[in-house]
């Protein structure tokens, strides 16, 4: 059964470390014959959620900007793959933006599948625990029935491209292939 794959990359650098391995993610869920579509944060105008809470009452920010329209992709895509890099231990800024701004509609991702692909320079895969323990809290504690499929830590590439030479390459593709 064909799913609706959304990918959100967080990546900063266009086709940086992140960027790669969502690229390798999609490119095994579309040969898997899944209806993928990638967004890039940083090719979108996200502004940081003011804590104004009008979005309580009426499930619409009152910011007009490129969230209104990813935040309707979210809703309706059956699988989310959220993308960072860790600079400090935890996702970048893209990516906090982004989950802070789905206040308006966070109750109508219902039954979503989550798959988390994180890049850092950092060798030791136990270093990302804050960076996923923030997607968790924001998928499981947040998002009645998600489901947490996989996890790419893609550790040892700090430099543009070095993600290329790194097992999480094949473990991208092989997660979109498994969808």
């Amino acid at each position: 059964m064909s799913k609706r794959v959304l990918i959100l990359s967080a990546s900063p650098r266009k086709g940086g470390n992140s960027d790669t391995l969502c690229d390798q993610f999609a490119l095994g869920a579309q040969e898997a014959g899944h209806d993928v579509e990638m967004i890039r944060l940083r090719d979108h105008h996200i502004g940081y959620c003011t804590g104004c809470g009008v979005c309580n009452r009426t499930h619409r920010c009152v910011q007009k900007d490129d969230m209104a329209d990813i935040l309707d992709k979210m809703v309706k895509a059956d699988v989310l793959v959220m993308a960072t890099p860790v600079y400090f231990y935890t996702m970048d800024a893209q990516m906090k933006t982004l989950i802070d701004r789905t206040v308006p509609r966070y109750t109508e991702m219902t039954d979503k599948e989550f798959y988390y692909l994180i890049t850092a320079a950092d060798t030791e895969p136990s270093h990302l625990q804050r960076t996923i323990e923030g997607f968790r809290g924001f998928a499981e504690d947040c998002l009645d029935g998600a489901v947490e499929k996989g996890i790419v830590y893609g550790t040892g590439a700090w430099h543009k491209g070095e993600i290329q030479h790194t097992p999480a390459m094949q473990q991208a593709y092989d997660l979109g292939r498994d969808v």
